[in-house]
């Protein structure tokens, strides 16, 4: 029997999600003023990180089903300050803090300076409507 291969990985989710982020953020500074895609940036943003701490401990399983728990330790503390920034994104929208939120890009993208993407890149804007999916979370 072959071996069953997801092509939905938890990695490549995360992959395409920080892709994403990095396109967000590029996109959230180029904005001069707050209007409704500035929110539909910083929701898509929050959102986004918050979905790729999910998507750790998935990765990390197979990892310490083996035993490697040295390496799926170092691959939760590398990936420990998504969370944490998810969420300042978040509140940090919720209250209209816009400068808040700049200095939160700018920590994100630091922490995501080794993510490539090209200029014509095949995601799009999956920012659109972050807005309204976050709104219908709550």
């Amino acid at each position: 029997m072959s071996r069953i291969i997801n092509p939905e990985s938890a990695g490549k989710q995360r992959n395409q999600l920080t892709k994403g982020v990095v396109l967000a953020i590029r996109e959230l500074m180029k904005q001069e003023q707050a209007d409704e895609t500035t929110r539909d940036l910083a929701a898509f943003i929050g959102l986004a990180l918050t979905e790729i701490g999910e998507t750790i401990d998935v990765s990390v399983q197979a990892w310490e089903k083996r035993g490697y728990w040295v390496k799926a330790e170092r691959f939760r503390i590398e990936w420990d300050w998504v969370n944490q920034l998810g969420r300042a994104v978040l509140e940090a929208l919720n209250d209209e803090d816009w400068n808040q939120l700049a200095l939160l890009s700018v920590r994100i993208a630091q922490k995501l300076q080794k993510i490539q993407v090209a200029e014509r890149n095949r995601l799009g804007t999956p920012w659109k409507g972050a807005w309204q999916r976050l709104l219908e979370t709550k």
